[in-house]
């Protein structure tokens, strides 16, 4: 009898792991913390990767949606966030909605290492080195040619930075780096 009921626990267990397993995968890796980027270093950000006008752009782990939003508003891009929070996910798309963005920015609640980048003429990264060397092969696959990456603070290790940006004090008083990066 007790040969059974540890049976039936060990099977209980097993498939409350198998099932956490498959909700995290379903669901996505958490690769960073939030942590918003201030609004100067936004701009900083979009004008060292030379965004244009009706370009398309990506933010990966965009939070509550700033760096799409400045893209979408003065840079007039077709900008996509990528947010795997649920609560930031629809604080930004609410953000989007109240500002009337709907036709040229939108947040794709979802894991940024299961998306298409291969349409992205510039990719901003706010993002942990262990998130960032998670990101580079599917980068490195999909990205076509010309296409820029911008990452903050953090560099992408095995790629040459075609320009790095060293801003002493954000007016936060922080300093930050920002690495331009091309395929």
């Amino acid at each position: 009898m007790k040969a059974k009921l540890w049976t039936a626990a060990l099977a209980a267990l097993c498939c409350t792991v198998l099932l956490a397993q498959e909700n995290q995968q379903e669901e996505g890796e958490r690769l960073a913390p939030y942590y918003p980027t201030p609004e100067t270093i936004v701009e900083k950000m979009l004008q060292l990767g030379g965004l244009k006008a009706g370009e398309k752009m990506f933010d990966l782990g965009s939070g509550d949606g700033r760096i799409v939003i400045m893209a979408a508003q003065r840079f007039h891009a077709d900008a996509t966030g990528v947010e795997l929070d649920e609560s930031l996910w629809k604080q930004s798309s609410e953000r989007i909605k109240a500002l009337g963005l709907q036709k040229t920015a939108r947040i794709i609640k979802g894991d940024l290492l299961r998306q298409d980048y291969s349409s992205a003429d510039l990719i901003t990264i706010y993002l942990l080195p262990s998130a960032i060397d998670k990101l580079r092969p599917l980068l490195e696959k999909q990205l076509k040619k010309g296409a820029r990456v911008v990452a903050h603070d953090f560099p992408i290790t095995g790629w040459e930075p075609e320009k790095t940006e060293d801003i002493e004090d954000d007016g936060e008083g922080r300093s930050h780096t920002l690495y331009l990066y091309r395929r």
